[in-house]
């Protein structure tokens, strides 16, 4: 599924215009990538966490020359899907 296909679902579940399901799909994106940026975790119950997290420098190995290569540090996002949401996806029953 894509963005257009995703917009025109919560249209037709919230029985509300495309252009009002845009806007609703992209104000929630807006307020995770600023959440995320501050450094604050943003939290679903039943769906997942998102929240920032730093990689520390490390070494590596290309693996074509062998070579170790130095791999820098970064900035990172990482998504935790949450009990009930993975339980759906996986089929269990909720516990």
């Amino acid at each position: 599924m894509n963005k257009e296909q995703l917009i025109s679902q919560m249209s037709a579940d919230a029985k509300i215009t495309k252009v009002q399901a845009k806007a609703a799909l992209e104000s929630f994106i807006d307020s995770v990538k600023k959440t995320v940026k501050k450094g604050d975790r943003l939290g679903l119950v039943g769906f997942g966490t998102f929240s920032y997290t730093k990689r520390k420098a490390r070494m590596g190995r290309n693996p074509q020359t062998g070579a170790d290569i130095k791999i820098a540090a970064k900035k990172s996002v990482k998504f935790k899907a949450g009990k009930e949401f993975d339980s759906f996806v996986n089929g269990s029953k909720k516990k």
